[in-house]
């Protein structure tokens, strides 16, 4: 029976239960970018996927290249990336390269950006990678079911000097709703999803499978790079014993730190680099759980100790990544703008004339705003418009009663205070994750030109109106 609706407790746990089905994480497939020759080719289409064990068997997906996810593309930094995007859907689609500093034209959004890929056709993306990280790749049309079925893939851009650890791992995390038969709920989309916290699945996979363990070394360490590409989902990882460090957000380094309560959280679109030194002795088994919602813990995966040590000790090795080549903004002089996230159920409504307009747009259909204006689609009038090369600070008020990853397409920016508080790390990101009745005041450079996607990530808010435009202006720039 196709799920409706929220998801029970029964339905989230199902992904604990079911980790015990399936042996080792299998590797994804690397696909290093060919950086004078012909373009790597992608083709989106449907397909099968083992998702579960048996006895629920092949689940229909749609993946690049027939797999979930599609191909880990490698490059290093400064490379030239070229893609020829194949359109095998029955429906339009396009690549957004999430994180990555494109030009304008190569950042994949339908209508605003470059024409959708129709059905049967394709498009060369081609453009260079100037900063090293953890990025990913996943269509801007009708993302909340392109993404939902399984359209993404991770895109690792390695450093010219990389820090040295022992393996480098790449977990893209996502949860999947199904049915009692182990097939896609074909809800995608629904009003209630899309008025309360976006697409929870019930089954949760790492690269695609659901993994009953990762064998690691004692000694060892491991570079660990996680991606959520869930459409809503927001995980929080507990190692247990072991202590992970932070080296990265969003592809950008960042002073190696202990995550906050020694949980790793991850919201939607969001990446994070960790490094993890293996510590147990041989033959122990360490298990990580995921504990973000409360009363819904479940364990995501188990590392299993190889009965032989790698070294009798963690090494000293430095965990410091190099900088990426990142215009700093003067906070002191930056423009300053206010924009107020409102919408969704229990959330908090404007007063007078704003009230109005919101209220009429939610009769249409529409259910979460920015300062008071609901998209329809990917082309509308500029939220703000920016001077080339200006500072700029966003003061980001969440008044509403759910959490919401916001992404900034074409630029990364510093996180510089938290309902009023400096930010310790002013970590560069290009997606925040917002509490609800949250303040967070983020700052940068707009040294991109171009019409920008701005919007939240959990992809059920932004179809339902939480996405908008941020046009920075060259002088040259369309209007």
């Amino acid at each position: 029976m196709t799920s409706q609706g929220p998801i029970s407790r029964r339905g989230l746990l199902r992904a604990g239960a079911a980790l015990a089905s399936v042996s080792l994480l299998s590797p994804m497939r690397t696909a290093w970018a060919d950086t004078s020759g012909s373009p790597l080719r992608l083709r989106a289409a449907a397909g099968t996927a083992g998702l579960r064990s048996a006895p629920y068997g092949s689940t229909d997906i749609w993946g690049y290249d027939g797999i979930v996810p599609g191909p880990e593309i490698r490059v290093r930094q400064g490379d030239r990336i070229r893609v020829m995007a194949e359109n095998g859907l029955d429906e339009e689609t396009t690549i957004h390269w999430h994180g990555i500093r494109t030009p304008n034209a190569m950042d994949g959004v339908p209508h605003l950006t470059q024409a959708p890929i129709p059905v049967g056709g394709e498009f060369l993306y081609a453009f260079d990678a100037p900063d090293a990280g953890t990025f990913w790749y996943h269509p801007h049309q009708r993302s909340f079911e392109q993404v939902g079925r399984g359209l993404y893939g991770p895109l690792i851009v390695e450093e010219a000097n990389p820090i040295r650890v022992d393996r480098d791992l790449t977990w893209m995390l996502d949860d999947w709703r199904m049915t009692e038969d182990g097939q896609l709920a074909d809800d995608f989309g629904s009003r209630h999803d899309a008025m309360h916290g976006g697409r929870i699945g019930n089954t949760v996979t790492i690269n695609g499978k659901i993994p009953e363990r990762i064998a690691v070394r004692s000694g060892e360490r491991l570079r660990l790079r996680l991606i959520n590409a869930a459409n809503a989902r927001i995980f929080g990882l507990d190692f247990g014993d072991l202590e992970p460090v932070i080296v990265a957000m969003d592809g950008q380094p960042v002073a190696p730190h202990a995550p906050r309560d020694g949980i790793v959280v991850i919201g939607p679109a969001m990446r994070l680099d960790l490094v993890l030194d293996l510590t147990g002795r041989p033959d122990a088994v360490e298990t990580v759980t995921d504990v973000f919602y409360d009363g819904l813990e479940y364990r995501l995966v188990d590392l299993a100790y190889d009965p032989d040590m790698l070294r009798a000790s963690v090494p000293d090795w430095s965990m410091v990544l190099p900088p990426n080549p990142l215009a700093e903004p003067d906070v002191a002089a930056a423009a300053r703008h206010r924009i107020v996230f409102n919408g969704g159920m229990m959330g908090q409504m404007m007063m007078g004339d704003a009230m109005g307009s919101m209220m009429g747009q939610m009769r249409q259909g529409n259910m979460w705003f920015i300062n008071g204006v609901a998209a329809t689609g990917h082309i509308m009038d500029p939220l703000l418009t920016l001077p080339l090369g200006s500072s700029q600070i966003f003061e980001m008020d969440n008044r509403t009663a759910w959490p919401h990853p916001i992404h900034l397409h074409g630029h990364s920016f510093r996180v510089i205070a938290r309902n009023g508080q400096p930010t310790r790390h002013r970590e560069w990101q290009d997606t925040v994750l917002m509490a609800p009745e949250e303040r967070v005041e983020i700052a940068f450079v707009a040294d991109n030109p171009g019409d920008w996607m701005f919007h939240c990530h959990i992809l059920e808010h932004q179809a339902a109106g939480m996405m908008g435009v941020i046009r920075v202006d060259s002088g040259t720039t369309k209007t």
